[in-house]
């Protein structure tokens, strides 16, 4: 597995161009990941198939590769369109090298553990080139250049492509984040309360409910693709205003919608999908169970089948916006017998009146029941997130997804939902990002410290460089994941900017609230706000060891025994 790095000499180094340097750094470092997976894939598996033992006993290798192969993607995105602005150039060759300088130790990590020869690893990290390109690049002049440029862009970093329609949409919901949203968001989060219809009936009108919805149906989604772009840029627009009480009411529209192209019949479609495009009834999705969490194939809540369709009974948790939702999508075991596992899977759709309460008790004319309480969480409100009971509530037949046809199909569905999902919340880590960058930026301006302007010291502008870089890196990478899902590919690197940039959403605001000091612990501050939503990003919608090991790994080493 050894990976020879190239050479360069130091009149090669001079001629060369950074962009280019970073490139060619790249190429050993990516066919040194892909040998390294090979490697380890060898030992996972018998029989040119995975060994489900062996793959547990290397979740610590697994993590770091699927983390590996999530910086390489971004790396690798950044670098390959640069644009032409001094700012962007800088930004590109930053997170480059933070990425490669990441990817490095991963690699030497999982070396270590799986006693591989370090000797390629170690000639790559010790080449004339890696040194110069990190002086060069994230020395301590590039990044005060850097953060100068910074304060003077207003945040207008990270550029992508943008088709006019989108670019005036996405314009239009950061008008409405800025003017509407962002008024009422601290005080929806100070006093934990559900998004209100101020909020709703707008964004009805401006059609955001039905964004994967196809134009057949009341969506503005083309029929012959989805419009990813769009949704990207709605969500990161609205989450940058906030996450709870805007940036967050697309997602679970988007799952169901998705779920139900997938494999709803086509009278569920034509009754279902022109409802959830115009936001009327709001959905949930109801899949987490209290002693299940991301473990799919073992959810255990019974649908039992009865005269006209079926009966739920059991529990689950985790489930946002189930109070002010008329409609929840509940995964159900169709199949009594648990060694289904997730072929057992059945999706139900089951209808409730709409409550903005932090509890409700729906009884059914039949004697049914369901139940919710909202749990409470250091962030992320407005939408609130429930805890259900179900005893015995009625499901009629006509409300499971695909019919007779869709039984122990349930798996699936959602997963064509979830990768939709996935992108939707990398796209709401990059509107977060971009509010605390934007905060970040104005306060280490405004405020002086020792007689001068925060963003004057050294460390300070080190700190806004790097922040800017990774927001800009995930940003990109983002929309580029979201062209390669429109042409039908794309499905693990999905997950992979959905690990980063939730991550990074975390980090970097977590940064913004250090440079505010004590007024960024402060609750009126919105950087505050920022830095405890951006929590549950890598949480939700796959939390993040299961996204890395059961998604990304395991499909790393897919691929490499099926070649």
């Amino acid at each position: 597995m050894i990976v020879r790095p190239p050479s360069y000499g130091d009149k090669r180094m001079a001629e060369l161009d950074l962009v280019e340097t970073a490139r060619h750094l790249l190429e050993p470092l990516r066919a040194q990941f892909d040998a390294t997976v090979r490697a380890v894939a060898g030992r996972c598996s018998a029989g040119g198939r995975l060994d489900p033992r062996a793959l547990d006993a290397r979740q610590g290798v697994s993590y770091e590769l699927a983390w590996a192969s999530a910086e390489l993607l971004a790396c690798t995105t950044v670098l390959g369109k640069v644009a032409p602005g001094a700012l962007d150039r800088a930004l590109a060759l930053l997170f480059a090298t933070e990425s490669i300088a990441s990817v490095l130790a991963r690699l030497e990590a999982v070396a270590v553990d799986e006693a591989l020869d370090l000797a390629a690893l170690r000639a790559l990290g010790d080449t004339p080139a890696w040194a110069a390109l990190r002086r060069a690049a994230a020395g301590p002049e590039a990044l005060a250049r850097t953060a100068r440029a910074l304060a003077a862009s207003d945040g207008e970093i990270g550029p992508v492509r943008l088709s006019e329609d989108v670019a005036m949409a996405q314009q239009a919901f950061r008008r409405f984040g800025a003017e509407v949203v962002a008024a009422l968001a601290a005080h929806i989060h100070q006093h934990d309360l559900t998004v209100p219809e101020t909020l709703l009936g707008p964004l009805r009108e401006m059609g955001v409910f039905g964004l994967s919805i196809p134009q057949e149906y009341g969506g503005s989604a083309p029929g012959n693709h989805d419009d990813t772009a769009m949704m990207i840029a709605v969500t990161e627009a609205l989450s940058e205003a906030s996450l709870g009480a805007a940036g967050s009411l697309i997602t679970r529209p988007e799952i169901l919608s998705r779920a139900l192209l997938a494999g709803g019949t086509a009278a569920q479609k034509e009754h279902w999908l022109p409802r959830l495009a115009a936001g009327e009834p709001l959905c949930a999705i109801a899949m987490t169970e209290p002693d299940h969490g991301s473990d799919v194939a073992s959810l255990a809540l019974k649908a039992t089948r009865v005269a006209g369709g079926w009966q739920l009974n059991g529990a689950k948790t985790w489930c946002t916006f189930a109070g002010k939702a008329g409609l929840l999508m509940v995964v159900a075991r169709t199949d009594p017998d648990k060694a289904a596992g997730y072929k057992g899977l059945s999706i139900l759709l089951v209808e409730k009146p709409s409550d903005d309460a932090h509890a409700f008790d729906f009884r059914q004319d039949g004697g049914g029941r369901l139940r919710g309480q909202a749990i409470p969480t250091i962030g992320y409100r407005g939408m609130h997130s429930y805890e259900l009971a179900f005893e015995d509530v009625f499901v009629p037949d006509s409300h499971v997804l695909g019919g007779e046809a869709g039984l122990g199909k349930g798996f699936y569905f959602n997963m064509a939902g979830m990768v939709g999902g996935r992108m939707q919340t990398a796209a709401r880590a990059s509107g977060v990002m971009r509010a605390a960058l934007r905060a970040a930026l104005r306060y280490t301006q405004d405020r002086k410290v020792f007689g001068q302007p925060l963003i004057d010291f050294p460390l300070t502008q080190s700190k806004l460089a790097r922040m800017a870089a990774r927001f800009a890196a995930c940003r990109q990478t983002a929309y580029a994941v979201g062209e390669r899902l429109e042409e039908g590919q794309g499905r693990v690197e999905a997950a992979q900017i959905k690990l980063l940039a939730c991550r990074s959403a975390e980090l970097l605001t977590r940064e913004a609230l250090q440079l505010h000091g004590g007024m960024g612990y402060a609750e009126e501050t919105p950087v505050s706000r920022y830095f405890v939503d951006a929590r549950v990003l890598s949480i939700f919608e796959g939390a993040e060891e299961t996204l890395a090991l059961k998604v990304i790994a395991r499909g790393l080493f897919e691929q490499v025994l099926a070649a």
